[in-house]
């Protein structure tokens, strides 16, 4: 259940990088700002959140789960269902766009099937 787990985790990894839900659309982008530069280079969402640091493997002999570690949780769970919070301790309260950090795709869900249908035929 462990390698499972971790390739759950590369998964994960790879729909964030790539900015999609787990369905394959693309996450919903930042909203401009009004006096924004032009031609800014701005960086892709969530490039921190994807390392091994925040994104958590938890295995026992049942089952695998991919989870976020510690403070950031409260952000993922607010990005992830499109909560509203503070972007800052006295700020305005904003309502944040639906971004699915963690979910099965179709592949995902066909490839523990086939990890199954394997452990069975040993």
């Amino acid at each position: 259940m462990r390698q499972v787990a971790k390739e759950l985790r590369r998964r994960q990894q790879k729909h964030i990088q790539a900015q999609q839900n787990p369905d394959g659309s693309p996450f919903v982008p930042r909203k401009k700002k009004r006096r924004d530069k032009q031609g800014r280079i701005k960086r892709k969402m969530f490039t921190k959140l994807r390392t091994a640091r925040f994104i958590k493997t938890e295995s026992s002999t049942d089952e695998a789960a991919v989870t976020f570690s510690g403070k950031v949780n409260n952000m993922v769970r607010v990005h992830h269902y499109g909560l509203r919070d503070k972007v800052t301790k006295n700020g305005p309260t904003v309502k944040y766009e639906r971004r699915q950090l963690l979910g099965f795709t179709d592949g995902d869900s066909e490839w523990i099937g086939d990890l199954a249908l394997e452990w069975l035929a040993k």
